[in-house]
């Protein structure tokens, strides 16, 4: 086992935020849903603190409508509309993803069994190294939710959580980055 697999540097990272649309959010359970963004909110002002670029995509605004305000007004960068399940499969997207130059993504969203379990496979066929905090992204449905970690993992995503990633990009206690996360892992 190639132990660097699960090392993400923060230099070579990137946080994809996908789908995080109003009425998808209102297909998912309130708890699900809640737990769902409160871990993606924590991964956004870690990378923002960090300087790690974020990009965020919208499925089929017309029909699904706009990002949830809540993540919308942290990222600064318009997202990126789509109607292809990956991300990869919009010209748009795989523009941002040249110019940035990065080779590791932190992937969240909705929902985990379609547009993130496609755009991971798509990543992991570029020779991305992909990382799923399994609380950071959900589905509808419970089981379909499973089969999304579970085939991202199978394809060599590394499944993680929103907390390992935190501690492992701010490294060390008693930096200003890890001062301005106290708040979001008390």
């Amino acid at each position: 086992m190639v132990i660097e697999k699960f090392l993400i540097e923060p230099q070579k990272a990137l946080l994809v935020v996908i789908d995080f649309q109003e009425k998808l959010a209102n297909a998912m359970k309130r708890d699900v849903l809640e737990s769902t963004l409160k871990n993606t909110l924590k991964l956004i002002h870690l990378f923002k603190i960090h300087g790690i670029p974020i990009l965020l995509t919208e499925q089929y605004p017309k029909g699904l409508g706009q990002t949830l305000n809540e993540i919308k007004n942290l990222i600064d960068e318009p997202a990126i509309e789509k109607i292809h399940f990956s991300c990869l499969n919009e010209e748009k997207f795989i523009e941002k993803i040249r110019q940035l130059n990065r080779n590791q993504v932190v992937l969240v969203g909705m929902e985990a069994h379609v547009c993130v379990f496609q755009t991971a496979l798509d990543f992991l066929m570029r020779d991305y190294r992909v990382f799923l905090p399994k609380d950071a992204v959900c589905s509808r449905r419970k089981d379909d939710w499973k089969v999304g970690i579970d085939l991202i993992k199978e394809a060599g995503g590394i499944i993680t959580c929103t907390e390992t990633i935190i501690f492992q990009i701010l490294k060390k206690a008693g930096t200003p980055q890890f001062k301005a996360m106290l708040e979001f892992v008390k």
